[in-house]
């Protein structure tokens, strides 16, 4: 892959660069966005931060301009990705809908559904979730077993999802459900949008270790979906399914922003409390910082095939595994450079950055789960990369 920026690439990031340090309601690359208490009050806060992002045509740059973005390419967008992380801007919280939903009706939808539901997405109008796992069907979605039945004019769904982000927020969402319980697994199955405020749908948050609720279980009681919500053809739904997550796993240029900034805070934290003098501590940072580099390197290999207008390909999920086990891996380290603080949580005096490292290695536990667990990725690998048998059943 060339790495030398193209004078378009070099103009988007800083038209980027210079409106966020316009912009940004708090000092550019050094603040960090406020804690809420409460998280309806976070959401506000954010849709109006994405609507203002969205104006500016930062949100979705590789989207059709027709539906808000700039039909850029894929470095564009990985442009700009970085460029928010490295000023500590918020996540955009109708990030599924942007980097998920979005591009699955993109590709899947038709003329009118396209015209439905993407101009709302990307400034944040309306937030989008994901009906995709289970009780029983975490990272093998081909075991779904909610139901969707024939009705008149549509379809009746019953059934239970769970891990829905932000699903108390949001206006709709993507759920995979059995259309053909006699077909095979993989062939049995239906994408649908379904209204996320119909009868029927019932919202429950639930409370992370974070001692946050942006998690919910979603029980789906006889609602009715009309035939023209369901994405794709019916009995497709595996294939829709793919097109979203292979971009969930793919290139993750926030990730590595992120993981960046927290290496330095960290080393500058063992300097100051005298941690780095510690052999294993001192190895354990530079492992991190090899790490970091390998992972950056695997995006822009991730990237080359995009820019080259292939898929994401089995690539996606070596990057997959290998950010979120290290991620695991520099918050154990982050913990050792605490010390005695590391048990400490917020609103602490004595606690090195508020409770923030403490919130951050726990929200990093479920990294090797979310998007695709570990052992899941290692199949992928196994069987599309490496070329290896599938273990007979």
């Amino acid at each position: 892959m060339d790495l030398a920026p193209t004078v378009d690439q070099e103009a988007i990031r800083a038209e980027c660069r210079h409106w966020l340090k316009r912009n940004l309601p708090w000092e550019y690359g050094q603040d960090l966005p406020p804690l809420f208490d409460d998280l309806g009050e976070e959401v506000d806060f954010l849709r109006g931060w994405q609507s203002a992002l969205a104006e500016a045509r930062l949100v979705g740059v590789s989207w059709p301009e027709e539906y808000g973005g700039r039909g850029a390419g894929p470095l564009h967008h990985y442009i700009v990705q970085e460029e928010l992380a490295r000023a500590r801007a918020p996540e955009l919280v109708g990030r599924i809908g942007v980097n998920l939903i979005g591009p699955t009706i993109l590709a899947h939808g038709t003329p009118d559904q396209k015209r439905r539901w993407l101009p709302s997405i990307l400034p944040a109008e309306k937030l989008f979730c994901q009906l995709f796992s289970e009780p029983d069907a975490g990272s093998d979605l081909a075991s779904v077993s909610t139901q969707a039945t024939p009705a008149e004019a549509g379809w009746r769904l019953n059934g239970q999802k769970v891990w829905t982000s932000y699903a108390q927020f949001a206006d709709w969402g993507l759920c995979l459900a059995r259309t053909h319980p006699d077909a095979p697994k993989h062939q049995g199955i239906t994408a649908f949008m379904v209204d996320m405020h119909a009868p029927g749908v019932d919202i429950r948050p639930l409370r992370q270790i974070t001692d946050e609720s942006d998690f919910n279980e979603v029980f789906l009681n006889d609602v009715f979906v009309a035939g023209d919500q369901v994405i794709g053809e019916p009995g497709n739904g595996w294939r829709v399914s793919q097109s979203t997550l292979g971009v969930e796993r793919g290139t993750n240029p926030r990730q590595l922003v992120i993981h960046l900034q927290l290496l330095e805070e960290l080393l500058r934290l063992a300097a100051e409390t005298g941690r780095n003098k510690d052999p294993v501590i001192r190895q354990s940072l530079a492992q991190a910082f090899i790490e970091i580099r390998l992972f950056q390197l695997q995006n822009w290999r991730v990237l080359s095939r995009l820019d080259h207008s292939r898929d994401h390909g089995p690539e996606s999920a070596t990057a997959k595994l290998f950010w979120s086990e290290m991620s695991q891996r520099l918050h154990n380290t982050a913990l050792d450079v605490l010390g005695p603080a590391a048990s400490l949580w917020r609103g602490d005096p004595h606690n090195p950055g508020g409770g923030r490292w403490q919130r951050s290695w726990l929200y990093y536990q479920a990294a090797t789960i979310f998007a695709g667990t570990s052992e899941i990725q290692r199949n992928i690998i196994g069987e599309r990369t490496l070329g290896l048998p599938r273990e007979p059943r």
